[in-house]
């Protein structure tokens, strides 16, 4: 499980075919000293197996289900990209429970500034959108927000500063994929209901 809350920005060094896998080799140094083989890190809020470290990188074995079903198929090399290691027991919890399995993606609509407010919209499906209430939480490409405006074909959260400065969203720009995760509790409750309802 994870929170949303990134730990570090990575970059995306390589992607090699094996197989049927495809392997990708990401840039962390603040996540070397630590690292351990097995365990699970949400890349751009999809969780991965890091498989091994080689020559300062991490590696990550991707099927192709994932990338068909994620942005991460999409990321050209270099691209900056979240990331977060699941949480500890005995951690904080600071965003929001946050799986790392990718419900979609979405696209960004528009990133709108007004001195240091700053709201990233996104276009994405009405099986999504379902799932979303105003103030209730999602997460962005891995990145822990809540929603300030639900539109039937799309979403609206706001971004500070810092979320900015510290996350790959502030590369984003408008045409470009994200991926989504909706609200875990939402979807439980969506399929409690639809049960109870008959």
């Amino acid at each position: 499980m994870f929170t949303g809350i990134v730990e570090c920005v990575g970059k995306l060094a390589a992607r090699e075919p094996e197989g049927e896998l495809v392997r990708l080799a990401v840039e962390a140094p603040e996540l070397l000293k630590d690292a351990r083989l097995g365990q699970s890190i949400a890349v751009n809020g999809v969780c991965l197996t890091l498989t091994s470290v080689e020559q300062g990188r991490l590696h990550f074995d991707a099927v192709q289900e994932t990338l068909c079903c994620t942005a991460l198929g999409s990321l050209m090399l270099g691209a900056r990209i979240n990331l977060e290691r699941a949480l500890p027991a005995d951690g904080r919890f600071e965003g929001h429970i946050v799986q790392g399995h990718v419900d979609g993606t979405g696209c960004v609509r528009a990133l709108e500034r007004s001195g240091d407010d700053v709201r990233l919209w996104i276009a994405c499906g009405t099986s999504f959108t379902e799932f979303l209430v105003e103030k209730g939480s999602v997460a962005i490409d891995g990145v822990s927000f809540t929603i300030v405006a639900v539109e039937p074909r799309g979403f609206g959260v706001a971004l500070i500063p810092y979320t900015l400065q510290h996350t790959a969203l502030g590369d984003r720009r408008p045409g470009d994929s994200v991926n989504l995760e909706a609200d875990v509790l939402g979807k439980y409750l969506k399929k409690f209901v639809a049960s109870a309802l008959g």
